[in-house]
């Protein structure tokens, strides 16, 4: 990495842990000072930083990070609380990749998660570990008040209970048999206060459900000499029923001889720790506005279902809301919430079965999961019962609301994709199935991801093509059809693309649209188009007009005209040979405002062309309000012309747009020329230009100035 990259992440880390520093300070008993901690947090943020970017990633990491604020003496639950509130606000943003896809910035969001919970539990053992130490000490205490007795009875019975009674931890003395003989008041304590309920009671009495696979079996090597201590996380329940649980230690007493003879047990109560931890997992994992599962716990359940034995299948249905955006803004964020809550509680209803889970991802989006036997019909069935539970009106503001949704159904073995991938052609199946209504599911197609996955891939590279010229202009010659003499010729550009080679304009103009890049794309057009049309002026020492064409954003756009000027004033062309077109469909029906630009270029000279006329619903009168000069006529009103005789219905509909068209004053030309008795055809019709592959088909500038036209003319 050159070194000023470097510099900007170590900077961005730097910032990471002076947020960090502020956020834990408070609640750290420590001498250190604020930037003081700041600098022993700059490490643990590194370490953090690492296994974020770190592949194959080790959630290890977290443990680490942890233990070090143990060893910080950041010992409180708020500074714990404090560490992963920042990590998960701040992690990804400053010491994350910079300008990711959509797809690596959910992978760092789930590795940030992971951390979370890697840091939480380094933090639980570190500490348990720090009490642990301290509560050897103190039960080597106690052990050695014990032996001191038997040689200076009365003083070292003295230190003894001062220790045994004084200590913050529980304390308990039973024999061999497990018959409970002593116990001290914290124990007590823990276990609610009752002497009956600890004192006389034997240890095996105290079974709980969830106490771990080894934990008797470690007890039995104690007692019988086998084992000299061990340690557990053991649950036991209080008499009133609630669960108390505890770090367990548990050691054994030998005599003189060195025969076992007691077995001491240290508890220390981890029930508000654990509880804590429990809802530090549940934050992170469960979405606080529905409280169903986020995006990080639904990948783990995927992820778990994906990786299920051989023959395991999977059904998957991604839910977006149709229209959610309206009620937003119409209503508020506020109501939008409400609709949010009540679209997840349907949602909960419709997967009650066994191996189904529902989760909210974000936004309007929800996705459900099922596993069960026969998948690809039980997530048809649970696609059907989310539409028709979505179907109902939702009471919300007084108002009844219709709620409409899309999903996007991928149905498959497990094994065989991974998280991403499956969560990947969901979202692009369910935007198919929204593009064709809505209200509705589609299930996923490989090829339809594939062409949707190219389109992306061709949306983000544009950017990048435009600044590398990856852009080229084509010209197709204008041929005028009582001569067949070049007229002039239409510029048509193309993507040279490294990986798919030469793309027609219709594999990315629309993406342009759509991602506002038009507009400077046009404007490129536009410049080395006027530019080459000027060249040709002066290599043939006469006039040849320049055809651009215009989307319906370049016509929206405040700097069309002094965009235009400027090219032409820039390039030395006059306005008269620049002919700007526009769709049908973008011009008839446009008020005064979009119309006024054009009309102010019509009256500095440049042509406007009306493009692909007779594919709309066009009221003709508008015609007259148009500051148009030429009405290019679409190319399904001449097929039928190619062969002669003609028909007679598309001459008659050739020979009316034609004769309005000159009442109008306007020039037409036709599009799609492809044999001679087409050509004829139209020229007898009275047509003025013409294009198509008959002259020639769109290729380098100077094919147009070399073109030899004398086998064109009808």
């Amino acid at each position: 990495m050159p070194g000023g990259a470097q510099d900007g992440a170590e900077d961005r880390v730097a910032r990471f842990a002076t947020i960090w520093s502020r956020a834990i300070f408070p609640v750290t008993a420590t001498s250190l000072t604020r930037p003081e901690l700041e600098q022993h947090l700059l490490p643990l943020a590194r370490t953090l930083t690492a296994a974020l970017h770190a592949r194959p990633f080790d959630p290890a990491a977290g443990q680490q990070v942890g233990a070090g604020l143990i060893g910080l003496h950041c010992t409180d639950p708020e500074a714990l609380a404090g560490t992963l509130g920042v990590v998960e606000a701040y992690l990804v943003l400053y010491c994350g990749p910079q300008g990711t896809g959509t797809e690596e910035a959910e992978e760092y969001r789930a590795r940030c998660a992971r951390l979370q919970h890697g840091i939480a539990a380094g933090f639980a053992r570190a500490l348990r570990e720090r009490t642990r130490s301290e509560q050897e000490a103190i039960a080597r205490s106690a052990i050695t008040a014990s032996s001191d007795a038997q040689q200076a009875l009365h003083a070292s019975e003295a230190r003894f209970r001062a220790v045994f009674e004084g200590a913050a931890i529980g304390i308990g003395i039973a024999d061999l048999e497990g018959n409970i003989l002593e116990v001290n008041d914290a124990l007590l304590r823990m276990f609610g206060g009752l002497d009956g309920h600890v004192r006389g009671r034997n240890v095996s009495e105290w079974g709980h459900p969830d106490d771990g696979p080894n934990v008797w079996k470690m007890y039995g090597e104690l007692v019988r000499g086998e084992r000299e201590h061990y340690r557990a996380e053991k649950p036991y329940y209080r008499h009133d029923g609630t669960v108390l649980w505890t770090n367990l230690t548990v050691s054994l007493l030998r005599d003189a001889e060195g025969r076992p003879q007691y077995q001491l047990a240290l508890m220390e109560d981890t029930t508000e720790r654990r509880l804590l931890n429990l809802r530090l997992r549940y934050e992170a994992t469960h979405d606080a506005l529905t409280g169903l599962p986020n995006r990080t716990l639904f990948f783990e359940r995927l992820e778990k279902a994906l990786s299920g034995s051989q023959g395991t299948r999977f059904g998957l249905c991604y839910l977006d809301l149709d229209g959610f955006k309206a009620v937003n803004d119409s209503l508020g964020h506020s109501a939008g919430d409400r609709l949010l809550v009540e679209v997840a509680d349907r949602l909960q209803s419709c997967a009650t079965g066994p191996g189904e889970v529902v989760a909210r991802l974000g936004g309007d989006e929800f996705v459900a999961l099922t596993t069960r036997l026969d998948a690809e019909r039980d997530v048809t069935d649970l696609a059907v019962r989310i539409l028709s539970t979505l179907a109902a009106p939702i009471r919300l503001e007084g108002r009844e609301l219709s709620v409409r949704g899309s999903i996007g159904i991928v149905e498959g073995a497990a094994g065989e994709r991974t998280a991403a991938e499956v969560l990947r052609s969901a979202d692009i199946t369910m935007y198919r199935a929204k593009a064709a209504g809505g209200n509705r599911f589609e299930f996923a197609d490989a090829e339809a991801d594939a062409r949707a996955i190219t389109r992306h891939g061709l949306t983000n590279a544009l950017p990048a093509a435009l600044e590398r010229g990856e852009f080229f202009i084509e010209y197709q010659p204008l041929v005028h059809l009582h001569d067949g003499s070049v007229h002039g010729a239409e510029a048509l550009v193309r993507w040279s693309h490294p990986q798919y080679g030469v793309l027609g304009p219709d594999r990315f103009i629309p993406l342009a649209e759509r991602t506002g890049l038009i507009v400077p794309l046009g404007r490129w057009v536009l410049e080395e188009a006027v530019r080459q049309a000027r060249t040709w002026q002066r290599e043939r020492g006469g006039p040849l007009r320049i055809n651009v064409n215009l989307s319906p954003t370049q016509l929206h756009h405040p700097g069309l005209v002094a965009d235009t000027v400027a090219v032409l004033e820039n390039s030395g062309l006059a306005p008269g040979a620049l002919c700007l077109e526009g769709t049908e469909s973008a011009l008839i029906g446009a008020d005064d405002e979009l119309l006024e630009p054009l009309h102010r270029l019509a009256e500095l000279g440049v042509d406007i062309a009306l493009d692909d006329f007779g594919t709309g619903y066009s009221n003709l009168a508008n015609l007259r309000r148009l500051p148009v000069s030429v009405l290019k006529l679409d190319r399904s009103f001449t097929q039928g012309m190619q062969q002669q005789p003609a028909d007679p219905v598309d001459v008659k509909i050739v020979e009316g747009i034609v004769a309005l068209a000159h009442s109008l004053e306007l020039a037409v030309t036709v599009e799609g020329v492809e044999t001679r008795a087409q050509a004829t055809q139209l020229r007898d019709l009275g047509c003025d230009t013409a294009q198509g592959w008959y002259y020639a088909r769109p290729g380098a500038p100077d094919r147009i100035h070399a073109l030899s036209l004398s086998d064109a003319t009808p």
